[in-house]
């Protein structure tokens, strides 16, 4: 299985690709990370994550997409910003015919570290080991979005029976 991870934001969002299989070994594909400039109006911005993004789209070809879920935040610009770009994520998935399946930020350290109050220097250190990355992943968006592409791997027999259960083929 093939998965694309975003970890969205309107400034920056974290792109990870990642091989994976039943035995929860997993490899690293792609990983960068896609900017806008806060100067540009919005509907450029999310015009913009859509370009890069169809880019590893087309070059890596996913056969899934994982999103991180947008929790409440105190910063109300901020959740809104990632609501958007999920949202660009979730449209470029669908324009596709993929699976889009999201995460929240808990599970995501949980899967990957086992403590789903694991900061990121926690998650970068796991997400180097499992990869097996020389060096941790970089900026922390990057890291992020791996360590997403992985808890999508190990968790997706479980959401691919729910797929199933609810008469949608995953």
């Amino acid at each position: 299985m093939r998965v694309l991870a975003v970890d969205p934001g309107l400034t920056r969002c974290g792109v990870g690709v990642i091989d994976g299989d039943s035995s929860r070994r997993v490899a690293l594909v792609a990983a960068g990370v896609i900017r806008t400039g806060p100067e540009l109006p919005t509907e450029e911005r999310l015009l913009a994550i859509q370009t890069e993004l169809s880019e590893y789209f087309i070059e890596f070809a996913p056969d899934r997409v994982a999103v991180e879920r947008v929790f409440a935040q105190n910063n109300v610009r901020t959740a809104i910003g990632t609501a958007q770009a999920s949202a660009v994520v979730m449209l470029c998935a669908a324009a596709r015919g993929l699976p889009v399946t999201s995460h929240t930020p808990s599970e995501v350290k949980a899967a990957v570290t086992g403590n789903g109050r694991a900061d990121k220097p926690q998650i970068a250190a796991m997400v180097k080991r499992l990869l097996r990355l020389e060096q941790p992943a970089k900026p922390a968006d990057v890291s992020d979005a791996l360590a997403l592409a992985i808890c999508h791997v190990w968790r997706a027999p479980f959401t691919n029976r729910l797929s199933v259960a609810a008469g949608r083929l995953p």
